[in-house]
């Protein structure tokens, strides 16, 4: 009774790595800091039009969207406004 008692190789274990020249050498690469990218919430663009208000809101509403919005790393203002935005669209129609 013959057993190997290896493990099986990963893929990842076999690959071989070469040069290309479609890569940039090593010297021309530069280290990117923090301030190089817009913060996420400099990207999300403002109308131009955007009136600023006062709109009290249940603990629970607040809580769902600040929820919603940390998931997908937006304020949870901007989904408020959007959601609003989006039903006076479909009631004007």
């Amino acid at each position: 009774m013959n057993q190997n008692l290896d493990p099986p190789t990963q893929k990842w274990e076999t690959v071989e790595y070469t040069d290309s020249s479609e890569l940039p050498d090593i010297e021309d690469l530069q280290i990117v800091d923090k301030g190089f990218l817009p913060r996420p919430e400099d990207l999300v663009f403002k109308d131009a039009e955007t009136e600023y208000g006062t709109v009290s809101l249940d603990r629970e509403t607040v809580s769902f969207f600040k929820s919603k919005a940390k998931e997908v790393g937006a304020s949870y203002q901007t989904l408020v406004r959007t959601i609003l935005k989006e039903y006076v669209a479909r009631q004007s129609r």
